[in-house]
């Protein structure tokens, strides 16, 4: 089967925030063979991100090359995915057909909270 890979843009106005953190990802976890990347060797690493648009949300679970995690990454921090791409598969497994998309990133940027848009106005402020 051909392998299909996306390029994904994420737009300026997007926020896209960390909602778990980093885990090892594993080629096989009872041996400890971490996963790799096939181009540079770097461990690969697991988390989910929040990509937040207007009034819509999706949570993605994303590989990443562990040399592309930032310092300071966390829970709750904006980020900015660095060359994001999408691979549709399937397979069928015990007679069920099963289907998803994997997203995976060279790395994260951390982005400063005053790039965050804030869709909801500001509350008045209370008379006096």
């Amino acid at each position: 089967m051909a392998r299909t890979v996306i390029r994904v843009h994420v737009l300026d106005s997007t926020n896209v925030m960390v909602g778990t953190p980093t885990v090892p990802k594993w080629k096989d976890q009872e041996n400890g063979v971490r996963a790799v990347d096939f181009e540079t060797g770097a461990p690969l690493c697991t988390l989910t991100l929040f990509v937040m648009e207007g009034e819509r949300a999706e949570a993605i679970k994303v590989t990443v090359p562990q040399t592309g995690l930032p310092n300071g990454l966390h829970q709750g921090r904006f980020v900015r995915p660095v060359d994001l791409f999408a691979s549709p598969w399937a397979r069928i497994f015990n007679d069920q057909l099963q289907e998803g998309v994997a997203y995976r990133c060279s790395a994260l940027e951390l982005v400063d909270g005053s790039h965050v848009q804030q869709d909801v106005a500001a509350p008045e402020p209370a008379a006096a």
